[in-house]
């Protein structure tokens, strides 16, 4: 059902981004990348044959529309950008930086939504991304929390906005992606055995398990406005 669909990936350079940009195109779809690297956009898109990719600062809206303008007619918007998760007891937190956080995760996907809406399918669709920190937070995660929210938020309101375009979000659990990276690698380690312990799965989640579910919104032509827990079962325990 993708094959030959011109989908519009940021983020699209590492992570769960690039697994679903890659994913994509082998399932024969035209795939673009954009993500503010240009050097991990040249080497993402290196190893999908037949994607483009192209440099673009996800927290400059006029950057975003004019790259929006650039591409013309596109089938499906995927927005996976984020940068390294901000982690912070309220008592510990720098206000300036959290406000700085939304930039990416928050304010860029509006921006995004709304330079390619003139440029989407009437069939075609958006998927956004939250996280399970929304529904199941941790002391320290306030403003991951806030954004996870307030994205789900923003999904439902512009799947009846945007109509007949549909609009979802994917929302992962742990997943083993560079958005760890500020934790040391050990730290890191530690944290991920005691989920994957926890986990009715037994293990944590790779990008290609998350990504997958990005294509499923991407196919289903009967679903707007709906938010997908992708854990391995992490709300339940």
């Amino acid at each position: 059902m993708l094959k030959g669909k011109r989908i519009v990936v940021l983020g699209g350079s590492a992570g769960i981004g690039r697994a679903v940009a890659e994913q994509a195109a082998r399932e024969g779809a035209k795939v673009v990348v954009g993500s503010s690297n240009a050097a991990r956009v040249a080497a993402a898109v290196a190893d999908m044959p037949g994607a483009e990719g192209h440099a673009v600062n996800l927290r400059a809206e006029p950057e975003v529309k004019a790259f929006f303008e650039r591409l013309g007619a596109i089938d499906h918007l995927v927005y996976t950008a984020g940068e390294e998760l901000m982690l912070a007891p309220l008592d510990g937190l720098d206000l300036a930086k959290a406000r700085a956080f939304f930039e990416l995760r928050f304010w860029g996907a509006l921006s995004a939504v709304k330079a390619a809406r003139p440029h989407l399918a009437r069939d075609g669709s958006i998927v956004l991304t939250s996280g399970t920190a929304g529904l199941r937070p941790h002391a320290g995660f306030v403003i991951g929390s806030s954004i996870c929210g307030a994205m789900e938020a923003v999904t439902r309101t512009l799947a009846v906005e945007l109509a007949p375009i549909r609009v979802n979000i994917v929302t992962p659990g742990f997943v083993d992606t560079d958005l760890w990276s500020n934790v040391p690698e050990a730290a890191r380690r530690q944290m991920f055995a005691d989920a994957a312990a926890k986990l009715p799965v037994g293990r944590i989640g790779k990008a290609a398990d998350i990504a997958e579910h990005y294509l499923g919104f991407l196919r289903g032509a009967y679903v707007t406005g709906q938010s997908l827990v992708v854990d391995g079962g992490g709300v339940l325990v």
